[in-house]
């Protein structure tokens, strides 16, 4: 093992205490001080040896049976372009979380059986702001495992320079909430690991960065890391602490075998490696290439001799037998991205405003200049942001101190800022302005809930309902008056409809007589909930406070031990209970 485990037998406290205060102020400042340790107890319990682990935890199972097509899908409601890239994601991700399914089911506790097992770990190539990482986190948040990021050139192979690479594994952890099972399971992103290639015009090794690629090579394959290590002063503080109360030293390691490591890079001048190794090999291949992505076109015939000579050790690219590669975006890609109704960029943007209680809407022609002048940056999607915040910083800065609530982003507004800025201020309240808004959020609105609708297999067997249309269009007004995402909407729906039903129970648990509220009231009851700010149980319980003495009166007089509450009965739940009363009356 490479760093011995603190033990608190062998060292001062005193020592301890100092080193934390140092360490503290030093990246603090003095006004942070360490306040120390209370007097060392006599250990209360047997202390594990050193080499003894703990007894391990039940495994955690992966619900995961996504199929590759499934996956693709996903990714292509989220992601422009990058068939090939999603398609090669999508499948070897797949793969890896069905293998491990697979495993488990045939081992159980035997997990560790297999020797020499191949994971599928990834190398994506591609320029920068084309979406690498934008689709890690889109497959991590799908498949609901931890997902940590990194960036390889703050690594380095001692622990003492920027970072260990095994920090990382411990970041899975803390990712999974200290749920050291869920977290072998989990994903770790190493971005810009082109940069730990060893350079070509070096003399002599390169020490820094193949130690980065040697350091790699175990957890990238199979190996356990210790979550508690000497040179980090937190955990240092945990030990002695943990020591104190139970006299125990916990060894908690965490092992790599089923973490899926995919890394990135641009690869500046890996094409030329490979232009020169076809043109040698007779292939002629550059002469066929007609494509204005003409380094794309290089990378894509990427082998590992050409990564061995960009750079990296052979075992290290053993290590990573999956390579897939990104293309750079054209104008109409990147128009296409900003006009996807769940652009993060957008709905960023459109939330912004919303925090000020503004609403606002973009025109069709609009996205595409935003999209022109992004390009122009050649950053990929990431011109983007700053294109758009180019336009709406002014607008941003002022309109919250107006009055004016809605907003309508135009070709001339991209063009002139200022310009149609003081225009709005001089006329607020213009009905061209305000036609175009209602038009523009009618679309959203539709393509909203188009968007559900093709949703609703998967919520269907998510939730075990299916939603009618006066549901669906309540979702969908929820997500966009509201700039949320469709499944938070949802799962506002389907909580106001739990505390409707728990409501039921409890009702129908104190009285002889059931009460049981129609789809169509408790639709109703999710309206009055949103436009009045209500909590459910609150409305409940100060609008049916009289139902017990009432539909008591209403069994005495007819028997009834069952009552239906239509809308009627949310809207105004009084003059329901006073209709229903009137009516047991006359009728006797």
């Amino acid at each position: 093992m490479r760093e011995k485990f603190f033990d608190v037998k062998d060292v001062d406290i005193k020592e301890i205490q100092k080193d934390l205060s140092d360490y503290l102020a030093k990246k603090y400042g003095q006004r942070v001080q360490f306040a120390g340790f209370g007097p060392l107890p006599e250990p209360a319990g047997q202390k594990i040896e050193e080499g003894e682990k703990e007894k391990p935890s039940e495994p955690v199972s992966i619900h995961f049976d996504m199929k590759p097509e499934e996956l693709k899908s996903y990714l292509d409601e989220y992601l422009v372009r990058q068939e090939e890239a999603k398609e090669v994601l999508a499948t070897k991700v797949c793969t890896h979380f069905n293998r491990i399914k697979m495993f488990e089911s045939q081992n159980k506790n035997k997990r560790n059986e297999s020797v020499g097992e191949i994971k599928n770990n990834i190398i994506m190539i591609g320029p920068t702001g084309v979406g690498k990482t934008f689709l890690v986190k889109l497959i991590a948040k799908k498949i609901g495992v931890p997902f940590v990021k990194g960036d390889a050139t703050k690594f380095s192979e001692t622990g003492y320079v920027g970072g260990d690479v095994e920090d990382l594994v411990r970041d899975l952890v803390y990712e999974a909430k200290g749920n050291i099972e869920l977290a072998q399971y989990g994903i770790i992103y190493l971005d810009e690991v082109d940069k730990i290639a060893a350079s070509p015009n070096l003399i002599g090794p390169d020490v820094s960065r193949s130690g980065v690629q040697r350091a790699l090579l175990k957890p990238l394959e199979e190996t356990e890391v210790e979550l508690k290590v000497a040179h980090d002063p937190v955990s240092q503080m945990e030990a002695i602490m943990e020591f104190q109360k139970t006299g125990k030293r916990e060894r908690k390691k965490i092992n790599t075998k089923y973490i899926l490591f995919i890394m990135s890079g641009a690869f500046t001048g890996l094409e030329e490696i490979i232009k020169k190794r076809l043109n040698r090999q007779g292939i002629g291949f550059g002469a066929e290439i007609k494509s204005k992505d003409e380094k794309a076109e290089y990378l894509k015939q990427v082998k590992a001799e050409d990564l061995i000579q960009y750079g990296f050790e052979s075992e290290f690219i053993g290590r990573l037998p999956v390579v897939t590669v990104f293309e750079h975006l054209e104008i109409e890609d990147l128009y296409n991205i900003i006009r996807n109704p769940k652009s993060p960029i957008i709905i960023g943007k459109k939330r912004d405003f919303k925090a000020y209680g503004i609403d606002l809407q973009f025109t069709d022609e609009s996205l595409r200049r935003i999209a022109e002048n992004a390009y122009q940056e050649r950053t990929g999607a990431r011109g983007l942001v700053s294109a758009v915040e180019r336009v709406l910083l002014k607008f941003e800065h002022i309109l919250p101190s107006t009055n004016i609530r809605r907003l309508v982003v135009t070709p001339a507004m991209v063009n002139d800022p200022v310009g149609e800025l003081k225009k709005i201020l001089e006329a607020p309240e213009d009905p061209a302005q305000e036609a175009l808004f209602r038009k523009l959020l009618m679309e959203e609105e539709m393509e909203m809930e188009k968007s559900i609708r093709k949703r609703e297999p998967e919520f269907e067997a998510r939730y075990g309902k299916s939603f009618a249309n006066r549901r669906t269009r309540l979702i969908t007004r929820r997500a966009v008056e509201g700039r949320m995402d469709v499944d938070s909407a949802v799962e506002e729906v389907l909580a106001i409809h739990r505390a409707a039903l728990n409501f039921e129970r409890m009702f129908s648990s104190r009285n002889e007589v059931q009460i049981h509220f129609t789809e169509e009231a408790i639709d109703r009851l999710v309206e009055k909930i949103w436009e009045e700010g209500l909590e459910p149980e609150a409305f409940f319980r100060q609008s049916f406070q009289n139902y017990e003495h009432g539909l008591k009166l209403i069994k005495e007089k007819t028997g009834r031990s069952e009552i239906v509450i239509p809308p009627e009965g949310i809207e105004n739940p009084e003059n329901f209970l006073n209709r229903l009363i009137r009516e047991t009356y006359k009728s006797e």
